[in-house]
């Protein structure tokens, strides 16, 4: 009997132990305050209501956010910029704080216990930044409304053909990596106390000069330093089409810029002008004769342009002499142009950039290369005739004048090959001579009329099936 009382009193301790231990367990994991000692971002929580912690970190976190930024801006005549951290992109959030106090709460009761009894004292907040919003706050716009844009430095040669510039005109602009580096290091990283929260941050906006692409010193490093040749022809007692059109290829020369072993394509000029000013009628020359045309006078600029490259020394890529000699240059030195058949080209030579101005003034056509020469150098042209071709006769038919009888439709003109030398000198000193063509002006033929009786003869066979029209864009018929 005792024994069974005994074994009845050990159980009922027992059981009264268990209901203890399972009541405390129950009232240490309900408990509705987060465990002592623990701090989050600095902010001490330990022993503080749950539900009171939770409210309050909403309201700390969103103070944090709406904390104020303060950007110096030193720069003439802008104003400093404040701005929220939210507005700058900047948010907070103790994610990991709320999940370990929803542990607290959440699963068995073992696990309640674990979360209790191992809950971390020491939590932080997390920054998170999304810079975007402050680069949209602050963007290009803003920036050029603020510090302007950049203007690049200009060139331009003066009446006086002295080369002159324009400075270049530099911005401030934002510095991207260092005010998000400074502006990360800046972020707060805790709670702040209640006497700091009317500080606003503040920071220097942090500026770089920006120069725009193209500045005295690029613009000066192309080698442009001064005039290195002239050379003029005139126009003489040339109709109005005709001064129309040598003033049309030469706008499209002006101005024109070649880097360093560009080439200078004479069809892209004629194409430019034609589609910029337009040529009018002028005589041209097809097959070895002065017909009307459209664009005569063309070759006068490319000629001109061939004897400045030559008293250059640039090297002559392609260049063929007209059919007839000219008016306004020796024989052997012109450069003709025919549209799809004959070019005129050089290329430039000098290592450095050449400005090419062309135009008419009164009644003389002029270019000008700027650029890089040596003062010591100078290049001059002699040319002469070494064949003179004879003049033949060439009958044609004409049944309008009695048979037998002859007329005299065109008197011949002699035809010339004529050799060019190019002579260099250095110092006042020739140095080199060499020949640079050997050009073939035709004979023009002396036409006779006349009315045969074998009308297979007298027949005129200056009509050539090759239709290539010189010193212009288009011949008969156009």
């Amino acid at each position: 009997m005792k024994k069974f009382h005994f074994i009845l009193i050990i159980t009922a301790s027992i059981m009264l132990i268990a209901s203890v231990t399972a009541g405390w367990i129950h009232l240490y994991i309900s408990q509705n305050t987060i465990p002592d000692h623990v701090q989050v971002g600095g902010w001490d929580v330990g022993g503080k209501k749950k539900e009171d912690v939770l409210k309050e970190l909403d309201a700390k976190l969103n103070g944090l956010q709406q904390q104020q930024l303060t950007l110096s801006v030193e720069a003439k005549d802008v104003p400093d910029v404040t701005i929220t951290l939210k507005n700058a992109g900047i948010t907070f959030e103790a994610a990991a704080f709320r999940s370990a106090v929803a542990r607290l709460y959440d699963g068995s009761w073992s696990e309640r216990m674990k979360a209790r009894r191992h809950f971390q004292q020491e939590w932080s907040i997390t920054p998170h930044w999304n810079t975007a919003l402050i680069k949209q706050r602050f963007a290009p716009a803003w920036q050029e409304k603020n510090f302007g844009k950049p203007v690049d430095a200009t060139r331009r040669i003066t009446k006086a053909d002295e080369v002159a510039y324009t400075p270049e005109i530099s911005v401030l602009r934002i510095d991207w990596e260092t005010f998000i580096q400074t502006m990360t290091d800046l972020i707060p990283k805790n709670f702040l106390n209640p006497d700091e929260s009317a500080s606003p941050l503040k920071i220097k906006l942090p500026l770089y000069t920006k120069k725009p692409e193209i500045t005295i010193s690029t613009l000066k490093e192309e080698g442009v330093d001064r005039k290195i040749i002239e050379f003029n022809t005139g126009l003489g007692s040339s109709a109005a089409g005709r001064i129309y059109n040598v003033s049309s290829a030469a706008m499209a020369i002006d101005g024109m810029v070649l880097k360093p072993d560009d080439i200078f394509d004479y069809s892209k000029v004629i194409a430019k002008a034609e589609e910029k000013y337009g040529f009018r009628e002028a005589p041209v020359i097809l097959n070895g004769k002065l017909v009307p045309g459209i664009g005569g006078g063309i070759c006068q600029v490319s000629s001109t342009v061939y004897n400045a490259a030559l008293r250059t020394g640039l090297q002559i890529v392609e260049r063929r002499n007209h059919s007839l000699p000219v008016s306004y240059l020796p024989k052997g030195q012109d450069a003709t142009f025919a549209e799809g058949s004959i070019n005129f080209r050089f290329k430039n030579t000098t290592g450095k950039s050449l400005i090419i101005r062309a135009f008419v003034e009164g009644n003389t056509l002029t270019v000008k290369f700027f650029g890089t020469f040596p003062k010591n150098t100078e290049y001059s042209l002699e040319s002469r005739t070494v064949e003179t071709l004879p003049v033949t006769e060439k009958l044609v038919e004409n049944k309008d004048i009695q048979v037998g009888a002859q007329e005299v439709l065109q008197e011949g003109k002699p035809g010339y090959i004529v050799e060019t030398y190019q002579i260099k000198k250095v110092n006042g000193k020739i140095v080199e001579r060499k020949r640079i063509s050997s050009d073939t002006y035709r004979a023009q033929s002396r036409l006779i009329a006349v009315h045969s009786v074998d009308p297979g003869s007298g027949n005129d066979s200056s009509g050539s099936k090759d239709q290539i029209v010189e010193d212009g864009v288009s011949g008969p018929n156009f």
